[in-house]
């Protein structure tokens, strides 16, 4: 019998694994729509009649959204259940990047760059919860790594990507091509990714059949929305392991992530006659840095608490804490790398900035993967809320920050 269930067992596995890979990559879309134009700043600026400064701003716009909006989501996909509004954030951004991309001014281009940031959103956040409600806790640290991955990738492959076509094409097809893969995970989606809220007791039996599987839309949880609702993971602001590790990853996110990635655009062509497509370039540095970073924020973290394990003490969340230290060290040892090297840098390009990029974004893929985790191994029945928080705080604090640091390295 035992023989017979593992065949099952596996393709149940696989199949959590691809839908995490779907949200995982609908999530990094967020980010990743957010810095899309990063490395076309000067051509945005020329063609819109506008400074390559508040050209940068409709970045810096699309980052303070995409931190407010899932508290208007989280309540919502509590209670519809997860995949509808994954399928209508699709719907809503494919249709706002084709807006933005038709737009000829900047107020236009900014409006429609606000509505695809809170439509685009919810992966973002929510998906904290994805992974809650389908991995055990032994494995949380190595899945919830993935996510959070995707999630920071998208900083630097947008404009890794994007350098190429704003350089080969125009600016103007970031946009068709962001609507383009908004309609491809739809599709995807819509036939492979499964709902995960469950509430026991709650849903009524469903259909197998495939109609009533892929369009029957309902109410998962009856209990009526209210206003606190969509406020309600602010108030993880008073739960110290919750609030604590959301201002040590915020922090971290600022300076060994968007300070780098915003930078890189505006110093570079003045510095050393870049175009868009070599600015591009300059972010294999993080990408590389993020992926070797997750390999001990996540995999090597669970290993951590299981080796706590094994010795028959059931280890504490508080244990994870200590690989997050490493990655607050990289962080900060990358920065400093990253700006000193640029400071002394002639006209003439090197390689050292980017070495510090790259040990900056394994430092904040560690400290990233550690706190998300740790805070959802804390209040794990509130995995949604607490991504909605820690996301709130870091993209609030990404959106603040430059307006500081910016007058300051200048």
């Amino acid at each position: 019998m035992a023989a017979m269930e593992k065949p099952e067992e596996q393709y149940v596995e696989n199949g959590k694994v691809i839908n995490l890979i779907i949200i995982a990559f609908h999530a990094m879309m967020a980010t990743f729509t957010a810095a899309a134009i990063q490395s076309a700043y000067v051509d945005i600026a020329e063609d819109l009649d506008v400074s390559v400064q508040r050209a940068s701003y409709l970045t810096s716009l699309v980052i303070a959204i995409i931190g407010a909006a899932p508290l208007f989501w989280r309540p919502l996909s509590n209670v519809y259940g997860r995949r509808p509004i994954f399928l209508l954030s699709l719907i809503c951004s494919a249709i706002c990047n084709v807006g933005c991309g038709l737009c000829h001014s900047y107020a236009t281009m900014g409006f429609c760059r606000a509505l695809t940031a809170f439509f685009i959103s919810p992966a973002a956040s929510i998906g904290s919860a994805v992974v809650s409600e389908t991995f055990f806790s032994h494995e949380r640290g190595r899945y919830i790594g993935i996510w959070t991955a995707m999630v920071t990738l998208g900083v630097p492959v947008a404009p890794f990507i994007f350098g190429f076509v704003a350089m080969r094409v125009g600016y103007r097809w970031i946009y068709w091509t962001l609507a383009i893969t908004n309609l491809v995970q739809l599709v995807i989606y819509f036939f492979v990714g499964p709902e995960t809220r469950y509430i026991p007791g709650q849903q009524k039996k469903k259909s197998s059949s495939a109609v009533q599987k892929y369009l029957g839309f309902s109410r998962i949880d009856p209990t009526p929305l209210t206003l606190k609702d969509f406020v309600q993971p602010l108030f993880f602001i008073t739960r110290l392991c919750v609030v604590i590790p959301a201002m040590a990853h915020a922090m971290v996110f600022l300076w060994a992530s968007v300070v780098i990635t915003i930078e890189i655009p505006q110093l570079y062509p003045e510095k050393f006659g870049f175009n868009s497509q070599q600015v591009g370039l300059q972010n294999v540095g993080p990408i590389v840095g993020t992926i070797l970073g997750e390999q001990i924020g996540g995999f090597l973290s669970d290993r951590w608490m299981s080796l706590r394990n094994r010795n028959g003490v059931t280890p504490r969340p508080e244990f994870r804490l200590w690989v997050s230290y490493l990655g607050h060290l990289m962080a900060i040892c990358g920065v400093v790398v990253f700006l000193v090297q640029t400071e002394r840098a002639s006209d003439t390009w090197n390689p050292t900035p980017i070495v510090g990029a790259a040990i900056a974004g394994a430092g904040n893929q560690i400290v990233t993967t550690v706190m998300m985790t740790y805070a959802v191994d804390c209040y794990r029945p509130d995995a949604a809320g607490i991504g909605v928080f820690i996301t709130f705080f870091r993209q609030t604090w990404g959106f603040i920050g430059p307006f500081c640091y910016l007058q300051t390295l200048d």
